[in-house]
């Protein structure tokens, strides 16, 4: 990672945190500081990843605004990681759209919307287009069979496929090998991590998501937005295998599985993305980097869009309105996907590889000659 004001002005708080360490018990974040006397770039990158941006340092610190030093951690690690999606991002040359990413965010999704608009109207007869479509392949009557997987999945392997080739940057620049990646209690340690956001939780109280009181919002509104999320996915999972394995093409039953999956995945996107606009709404902006909320709202309201487009279809979706709604979902979706690598959702990606890295340092490789089966060789001999 490339040296810049950010990153310069990390490394000086991390200094000061390192000598003074009243914070040491409060996250992930100062074990792994403290581990290092010197911090590179990668080491930066790392660590900024690793925080959770809970608070709690910045209304314990001594050392915060308005005291000369200036330390506002919380603030300075959410630059950093913002320079690090653009430093990561591929291919290069589409790292731009970090910049100014809440109105990349709110062009793409209106061009995606409007492009498939644009095509369901050129393709469809209008009379299908406007009265109810019931029945197996309802939805293929709307939108062609081929044009929806030539836009959703093409999009989709396209956000895959980048999202990866930045992890592997990530990794790369942060001092991970290929072989870390599969070691199994380390791999067990960050998945527990991340799966049950640990490090929201802080000490147990939770984290300042609002002022210096504590609080578990944050945490709860992360869990429903991203359990939502994986819920969403298994439905299209889980329809895609009744569609093309099973030969039965949508629309489903209410009460089937693709449909309770989607669903209740829908539900919870709403109240988490609307939960975390909220808080963010209220929260104490001192320790918030200003210049990263617009895009902090812009996908926080793309991800509402997603799911709240979704619910509105299955409402609807025995009536008239379903062609126009079916098109303008497939919209969001598809700017969703197309966005999803060079939005701040990759910090779920990266803030995995902390994790995980953070697992290794905790739970070393013992050298040679000292794990328990070389020590039993060596007592035989």
């Amino acid at each position: 990672m490339r040296e810049t004001e950010a990153t310069t002005d990390a490394r000086r708080a991390m200094e000061v945190c390192n000598a003074c360490r009243y914070c040491e018990g409060y996250c992930a974040v100062f074990p792994a500081m403290t581990m290092r006397r010197e911090f590179s770039t990668g080491d930066l990158s790392y660590i900024a990843n690793l925080c959770h941006n809970c608070r709690g340092c910045y209304y314990a610190c001594q050392y915060a605004p308005p005291h000369p030093f200036n330390i506002n951690l919380p603030q300075v690690l959410a630059q950093v990681r913002a320079e690090t999606y653009e430093e990561y991002a591929w291919p290069g040359p589409l790292a731009g759209l970090f910049k100014r990413n809440g109105t990349v965010v709110s062009l793409v999704t209106a061009a995606a919307i409007a492009l498939t608009l644009i095509l369901t109207m050129a393709l469809v007869d209008p009379r299908v287009l406007y009265q109810p479509q019931i029945g197996p392949g309802a939805f293929y009557r709307v939108i062609p069979w081929w044009l929806m997987v030539t836009l959703a999945g093409g999009t989709f392997l396209f956000s895959i496929l980048a999202l990866g080739m930045g992890f592997r940057n990530f990794w790369r620049d942060t001092g991970g090998r290929p072989d870390e990646l599969t070691r199994p209690k380390p791999l067990a340690v960050a998945l527990h991590d991340i799966l049950t956001l640990k490090n929201l939780g802080g000490g147990g109280g939770g984290c300042n998501d609002v002022d210096e009181g504590f609080s578990q919002l944050r945490r709860r509104f992360h869990h429903f937005m991203f359990y939502g999320f994986l819920l969403c996915f298994a439905s299209t999972t889980t329809a895609t295998f009744y569609d093309h394995i099973m030969g039965h093409p949508a629309p489903y039953p209410f009460w089937s599985l693709p449909v309770q999956l989607g669903t209740w995945g829908g539900v919870g996107m709403v109240i988490g993305t609307a939960g975390l606009i909220w808080v963010k709404v209220v929260s104490d902006p001192a320790p918030a980097a200003r210049n990263l909320l617009g895009a902090d709202y812009a996908l926080l309201i793309l991800l509402f869009l997603s799911a709240f487009t979704g619910l509105l279809l299955l409402g609807l979706r025995a009536t008239g309105a379903m062609g126009v709604l079916l098109a303008i979902h497939l919209g969001v979706i598809l700017a969703l996907f197309v966005i999803v690598p060079y939005s701040k959702m990759v910090h779920g990606v990266y803030r995995s590889g902390a994790l995980l890295r953070h697992a290794l340092e905790r739970h070393p490789t013992p050298p040679p000659g000292n794990k328990p089966s070389d020590r039993a060789l060596g007592s035989a001999a």
